[in-house]
């Protein structure tokens, strides 16, 4: 079986993305999201179309590879357009802080040029309905999924503290058939003032008035408490300016603050897991 054939099964599996309840990437998931990502960034562009949904006018964009079909997600939003700070370099810091914290929620982001303009193109992962229109189905989660939707729950609102994401919504919390979660849309993320680099988005004295979490990966926080500003810097290259990444460590000292009070609290083995 060829590399691209191989490619193609894993992404008809939508790209089985293994979560901390379930275990880490396999070694070939590993592999094959690099090929993703070069796809993404090389695929011949066969087809474009407004995608009808989100503030930042995304388009759908079908590439053509020897063997299959790929789609992708391309926006450019820039500056202010609404009054309120877009950005589509966010999106690929935003996938590449996933991939340095093995958070593996946030699908493949890469820059890509389209219609002569530079703008960051995700892969389009197939699922089933987002949080919103569960909730307004009164769709319930599965008793057996329950334990695990609440642990990427509390891990997503981790997430979105360390990189001050202003615009998490139901909408944007995507579900695939089996329950697993994905998340999209981070080109509100990295604020750098004193609103997102005094105080968390959530937790005990967080500006948004709800829990940060229950439980946390142990892993997970030690990828934290391991972050340092060289790190972020040769991950998210450009993409993020000297005092967008000051702000993610000033974050990350306030969210292990609150980590660290829970644990004392609690007990290191009913906070961590």
């Amino acid at each position: 079986m060829n590399n691209l054939k191989k490619l193609n099964i894993i992404l008809a599996m939508v790209l089985c993305f293994a979560f901390w309840t379930q275990g880490q990437f396999t070694e070939i998931e590993i592999s094959q999201r690099t090929q993703v990502e070069r796809l993404l960034k090389e695929a011949k562009i066969v087809k474009s179309e407004d995608i009808g949904e989100g503030v930042t006018k995304p388009k759908r964009l079908y590439l053509e590879t020897e063997d299959f079909d790929l789609r992708g997600v391309w926006k450019n939003p820039s500056g202010k357009p609404d009054g309120i700070l877009e950005g589509w370099q966010y999106e690929i810091a935003a996938y590449e802080m996933d991939k340095l914290l093995g958070l593996n929620m946030v699908p493949p982001t890469v820059e890509r040029i389209f219609g002569g303009k530079r703008g960051s193109l995700q892969f389009w992962v197939t699922s089933v309905m987002s949080d919103l229109e569960r909730m307004n189905k009164g769709i319930n989660i599965p008793a057996n999924n329950v334990d695990a939707w609440s642990r990427r729950k509390y891990l997503t609102r981790a997430f979105d503290c360390l990189i001050a994401n202003e615009d998490r919504t139901q909408q944007n919390i995507r579900y695939t058939s089996d329950w697993r979660t994905i998340l999209i849309d981070h080109s509100r993320s990295f604020r750098s003032d004193k609103k997102n680099t005094r105080r968390l988005i959530y937790g005990k004295n967080g500006w948004k008035n709800i829990k940060l979490f229950r439980q946390l990966p142990r892993a997970f926080v030690q990828k934290i408490r391991d972050l340092t500003y060289e790190q972020i810097k040769s991950v998210v290259g450009s993409y993020l300016k000297d005092k967008e990444i000051k702000a993610v460590m000033a974050r990350k000292k306030l969210l292990l603050q609150e980590i660290d009070e829970m644990i004392e609290e609690q007990g290191e083995e009913n906070v961590l897991y």
